[in-house]
């Protein structure tokens, strides 16, 4: 059906005097029963107005949704001239530079940091996806929808200011290196906010396909509370009797539902195909498209949809770095959500307020199991063995090495002292035989003691009666073996044979 080309001033008309009308999501109840409800403009509304409209014109027609006209130089001011030290990051709409403003820049303005996106005059995206960024996000209101702060519409350069996202994006968080595993419980929050968000654009009084959900549009608050961002190929939906919108077929490939990619309509179900995407790359912490992965796992939809509703083979899906601490009902209630996201039949899919309901519960499950306790020991007392020891050192006090027990005593008539030898050294008796090395533990005197006896006697009797024999004090190891200790010369003097 044709669509009646509009003129500013029939614009105007149907949203209503300048100043009373407010954003969209406020109750009927709130305003008198007398005046009608103010009317949301539609990107049609826009690009079939006549004459092209000026940016003067624009901000008329989006007052009283609280939007500030920036100028360049004033953007320029708070982001240090677009230096690199304040870029955060680059989209297909252009680069995003973070800044500061208060009220010295504006009278009223809030005083917080800021994302400047600038749109690339060579990107992907130009000038129809800002206007569509500045008429929706002008226009709606939500928790979970990024909130537009102004724009800058100035020859050629188009700027928009939004609220600064302190985590980023949720795809850094799931693929981006250097970045702590996210838990269990914080994945299932994300899902929720991204769902609230969605069902809040379907069920609008005009319904809104966002066309475009992604881990990349999914921000982040320092509490990960998750809005939705980046509405340039957002689309009003079906109104009346229209089952769906026919519109040409763009997106982000691995994201897109099948029969928008092959047919071209668009419907809110395309939206909550979109989403099972997303919740699937929770669910396993894989990427939807992948080339670096074998060839049956480069799409994520294709190679995790037999296992979805399979609750022995799903560990195979589940994102290893979560380490077995999530919720297994919750998970397998994730995976069979999933599974009806991505069906074929877009009328198999539930609604964005279905998948809200499913959601919600999950957050309360406490069957999420503990981690393993690693309990760490402080050295404290080697510490205080190594300071004792600084300390003797620094008194002064040499510590002396433990003597060795073979070491050779000084022997009476002034021979020197020989360096130690080794335990297991073999040692040389005065008649030049050898004896093999003993164990020191294993000393064991054989003899029986009438003969020890009458050996000490006979060498004391000759050490009294001045026998130029030396004698050595006794070895800590004896002989073993009797029979050597028999043979030997020592013995044998001391013996009198």
């Amino acid at each position: 059906m044709a669509r009646r080309k509009m003129s500013w001033r029939s614009l105007f008309a149907c949203y209503g005097r300048v100043g009373d009308s407010d954003s969209m999501g406020s109750t009927a109840g709130n305003k008198p029963a007398s005046k009608r409800s103010p009317q949301r403009f539609s990107m049609p509304d826009f690009s079939n107005a006549t004459p092209p409209f000026t940016p003067e014109e624009l901000s008329l027609s989006l007052a009283g949704s609280n939007l500030h006209v920036f100028t360049m130089a004033e953007l320029k001011a708070v982001t240090n001239s677009f230096s690199m030290s304040h870029r955060i990051g680059e989209g297909g709409f252009g680069p995003v530079f973070k800044g500061y403003v208060d009220e010295k820049l504006r009278p009223g303005l809030k005083a917080q940091h800021v994302a400047v996106k600038l749109l690339d005059q060579e990107g992907l995206q130009g000038h129809k996806e800002w206007l569509a960024e500045v008429i929706f996000l002008g226009q709606l209101r939500h928790p979970h929808l990024v909130k537009l702060i102004g724009y800058c519409c100035e020859d050629e350069n188009r700027l928009l200011v939004y609220e600064f996202m302190a985590r980023g994006s949720l795809e850094n968080h799931l693929f981006k290196r250097f970045f702590a595993c996210l838990p269990w419980r914080t994945r299932i929050k994300i899902a929720v906010g991204a769902a609230k968000g969605l069902a809040f654009l379907h069920e609008a009084e005009k319904p809104v396909i966002y066309r475009d959900f992604k881990a990349s549009n999914i921000l982040l608050e320092s509490d990960y509370k998750a809005k939705l961002s980046d509405f340039g190929l957002a689309k009003d939906g079906p109104e009346g009797e229209d089952t769906h919108v026919s519109t040409r077929v763009m997106g982000t490939e691995g994201y897109a539902a099948p029969e928008y990619v092959m047919t071209g309509h668009l419907t809110a179900k395309s939206d909550v195909y979109s989403f099972g995407v997303v919740l699937l790359e929770l669910l396993s912490g894989r990427r939807s498209l992948d080339k670096s992965r074998p060839s049956r796992e480069h799409n994520l939809v294709d190679w995790a949809r037999p296992w979805l509703n399979d609750p022995r083979r799903l560990v195979r899906v589940i994102d290893p770095k979560l380490d077995g601490e999530y919720s297994t009902k919750g998970a397998q209630m994730v995976a069979g959500l999933a599974f009806r996201c991505l069906s074929h039949s877009p009328k198999n899919r539930p609604s964005m307020k279905t998948i809200v309901e499913t959601l919600e519960p999950l957050l309360l499950l406490d069957d999420i199991p503990m981690g393993n306790f690693v309990y760490t020991v402080t050295a404290s007392n080697s510490k205080e063995d190594d300071s004792g020891k600084d300390q003797a050192k620094e008194d002064g006090d040499k510590v002396e090495p433990p003597e060795s027990e073979n070491k050779v005593e000084e022997k009476e008539d002034g021979d020197k002292v020989e360096p130690p030898e080794s335990e297991n050294k073999v040692e040389e008796k005065e008649d030049g035989n050898k004896v093999e090395p003993q164990s020191e533990n294993k000393v064991e005197e054989k003899e029986n003691g009438n003969r020890q006896r009458r050996h000490h006697h006979r060498q004391r009797h000759q050490h009294h009666h001045g026998t130029r024999q030396r004698t050595r004090s006794p070895k800590s190891a004896a002989y073993t073996d009797t029979a050597l200790y028999r043979k030997s010369s020592r013995h044998s003097r001391a013996s009198g044979d």
